[in-house]
């Protein structure tokens, strides 16, 4: 019995009535039966039909149903127990037990650990999520119930590396009452061309909602179509108008096509004071966490600095995917779609990643996948962003086997870009359709609060997104 259907496979609905009944004579739900596997010193031993129920404080293995499943014999003695095999009788794991029960460790692990070894680590889920905080991991690891193997309080080297940083400015609060009241802009300047030739890019972040744009840019004058795009879509989708931008006084913001731009849709544009990059710290602050994210990846995928374009786009998107206290402990994705973001597609940027490619296949006899490394999620699709060293372009398939132990940068950190010639347009950051009707204000009690029009779709756009062949 299973209580994280993280670890299992092949999931149905559980559709008979069967209950479990615990010691205090309570009944919990069973809402799925599945598949697990639990690892051993030189295989995986067989779990078939698990049953998952959400309410499970601990999970549960039976003995009798393992030992029928699997040639093994299971022998306990005052220390724990030992898992054999039937026909050499090796020991193939072995678990201890310092109190009354017994609990199913992983190999070589000195405690105790949920009963499926296959349940990913604190630490693995820290890495999926691209490296954030300790509170705001707790926030989703309680939120959405993931059951996680037990481990030491961990020191990431890449967060390390990634994270380290001054003492932060004194903040400033200037209440927001709905989205796209007021909208913080910077530009950061990278000290590394990407892969595609940018060298800078923009964010915006919305003040009530916390949902945060990411657009990469070949100059900075590009700015003004990027917003051009950005009002369209905004009123498009959302039936809203844009109250206020504050930004830096940078050259790309106080402009007359910008002003002229801002003047048309009746746009208030708040600058800050020469040198007072304090007057707009909501983005500076963002900018911040932002690049502490790209860093982060870069670094534990092992990948050079051109590739900063490409884990802008992953960050941008997981960023978005995190509980926000600010405003409330759902998601900015949740707050501005209407729709919970989707933690069981996430895998760990720049794995080792292997795409179907029987459909482009030259022959029957020729490879049905190749060796590809995991570049994020492209905006517009539901699938991956494969890229293929070998060949240097960038394959998009949802028929990805994940090796997330394994990083192709590490062995080769020499690996070809993608070709000038080759790569595919890049789209910044996502500007996605609200799945269902967007949700009400941040605050329904303020006498500004506006109703949202009756807009939605079931569409994803596919104006900017996280994705770039680098």
């Amino acid at each position: 019995m299973n209580a994280n259907p993280g670890t299992l496979h092949s999931l149905s609905p559980h559709s008979s009535p069967n209950q479990i009944v615990v010691g205090n004579s309570g009944r919990l739900p069973i809402t799925h039966t599945g598949h697990g596997s639990l690892i051993t010193t030189n295989s995986s031993l067989v779990l078939r039909n698990v049953l998952l129920s959400p309410s499970l404080i601990t999970n549960l293995l039976s003995v009798r149903q393992l030992t029928r499943e699997n040639p093994i014999s299971v022998e306990f003695d005052a220390f724990g127990f030992s898992v054999k095999d039937i026909h050499t009788r090796q020991v193939i794991r072995r678990c201890d037990s310092t109190g009354d029960l017994y609990p199913v460790m992983p190999c070589g692990a000195p405690s105790s650990s949920p009963p499926f070894a296959g349940v990913a680590s604190v630490e693995l889920w820290h890495q999926r999520l691209g490296h954030p905080g300790d509170d705001a991991l707790r926030r989703v690891l309680h939120q959405f119930r993931f059951t996680c193997a037990p481990s030491a309080p961990h020191t990431c080297h890449a967060c390390r590396l990634g994270k380290h940083a001054r003492l932060p400015f004194s903040s400033s609060h200037t209440p927001s009452y709905f989205p796209f009241q007021l909208l913080h802009l910077d530009v950061w300047t990278s000290p590394v061309a990407s892969v595609s030739s940018f060298m800078y890019y923009l964010v915006v972040l919305d003040s009530c909602m916390h949902y945060v744009w990411t657009f990469p840019l070949r100059h900075k004058s590009n700015v003004l179509s990027v917003l051009t795009a950005f009002y369209a879509y905004v009123q498009t989708q959302f039936e809203r108008p844009v109250l206020a931008f504050q930004t830096d006084n940078g050259k790309e913001f106080d402009s007359l096509a910008v002003r002229s731009l801002l003047s048309k849709h009746g746009t208030v544009l708040r600058l800050s004071c020469p040198y007072t990059s304090q007057q707009n710290g909501k983005a500076e602050r963002m900018l911040r966490t932002l690049n502490n994210s790209v860093r982060s990846l870069l670094f534990h995928a092992f990948m050079p600095a051109r590739f900063w374009a490409e884990a802008l786009g992953t960050a941008t998107l997981l960023l978005n995917y995190k509980p926000c206290t600010t405003s409330s402990p759902r998601s900015p994705h949740e707050l501005l779609l209407g729709t919970a973001p989707d933690y069981s597609t996430l895998r760990m940027f720049g794995c080792l990643c292997y795409p179907n490619t029987s459909s482009t296949s030259r022959h029957k006899l020729d490879h049905r996948s190749v060796a590809c490394v995991f570049f994020g999620y492209p905006p517009d699709h539901r699938g991956y962003r494969c890229y293929d060293p070998r060949t240097r372009q960038v394959l998009t398939s949802r028929h990805v086997r994940f090796h997330e132990t394994h990083f192709p940068f590490a062995v080769a950190p020499d690996l070809p870009a993608v070709g000038a010639t080759q790569a595919p347009r890049y789209v910044p950051a996502p500007l996605q359709v609200p799945l269902t009707a967007p949700p009400p204000p941040c605050d329904a009690s303020s006498p500004d609060s506006v109703e949202f029009g009756p807009h939605a779709s079931h569409q994803r756009a596919g104006a900017a997104g996280s994705s770039s062949a680098a």
